[in-house]
């Protein structure tokens, strides 16, 4: 399943995927069978250690492929979120070559990088290790993103770095490195997104993006987007809870008229 999905994303399969930012199996559980493509675990921004990560893969199971956002491209957040079972990282704030060359190093064992070697769920807790270790470096996806002003100046370069399958553009922190925070859609900011959508098509490297529903979205699929992460389960509970409330609340006006 981790290998299949790699191949899907680098030949430019669609691919539609949702956040789990709660440490809540049982969101993960549900999501899987919803038939997502992939699911994003945020341990970025969600409160989750890697025991609590775990039981995400975990619910998910081979139903579901997991990318795991890691805090930051540093080894033992990478290592550990590859050594749970995930299908791949999502490393943020990647603003140069040098970050974006180690981010790959860390992703693959020697001798085409320098991930630790251990025993984890990834392995099959030793029953598939020969397995896992002999296919990880080709199964394994290496997503960036590519969120900072300081990323523009070096896109070109950074996208061009072997081994990065995907740039998954963060609007939002592009937005507040602009100076303008939350402002996605301004002249500035779609900008950035088309110079950076141009040195990803030229060195063909897919393209990502995070959108809060499906309208916000839709813009980047049009542009051949084909990460894409669509809406959060936080939201999904707000959306539908709201929802309900307005319908009640409609049919209470309407039974008094």
């Amino acid at each position: 399943m981790t290998h299949m999905f790699r191949q899907r994303l680098r030949e430019g399969e669609l691919l539609v995927g949702t956040l789990a930012t709660l440490p809540a199996p049982e969101i993960a559980e549900v999501l899987a069978d919803l038939v997502f493509d992939w699911l994003f675990i945020d341990t970025e921004h969600g409160p989750f250690d890697a025991v609590e990560a775990q039981a995400l893969l975990q619910a998910a199971g081979s139903r579901c492929p997991c990318l795991v956002r890691v805090p930051a491209g540093q080894e033992v957040w990478i290592k550990k979120a590859l050594d749970i079972g995930a299908a791949g990282v999502i490393v943020p704030q990647v603003n140069s070559v040098e970050q974006a060359e180690r981010v790959v190093r860390l992703c693959k064992y020697p001798p085409e990088g320098v991930r630790g070697v251990g025993i984890a769920r990834a392995h099959g807790y030793g029953l598939q290790f020969q397995e896992y270790v002999d296919t990880a470096n080709e199964a394994v996806s290496v997503v960036i993103q590519v969120e900072h002003a300081d990323a523009l100046e070096n896109v070109e370069a950074i996208v061009s770095v072997p081994g990065i399958d995907a740039v998954l553009i963060g609007p939002y922190d592009l937005s507040a490195s602009l100076g303008k925070m939350g402002a996605v859609n301004d002249p500035k900011v779609q900008e950035a997104i088309a110079h950076i959508r141009k040195a990803c098509l030229a060195a063909g490297v897919r393209l990502g993006a995070f959108g809060v529903d499906a309208a916000a979205v839709q813009p980047f699929i049009d542009q051949g987007f084909t990460l894409i992460a669509v809406g959060t389960d936080m939201l999904f509970l707000i959306q539908g809870a709201a929802e309900a409330l307005t319908q009640i609340a409609e049919a209470q006006v309407g039974a008094k008229a």
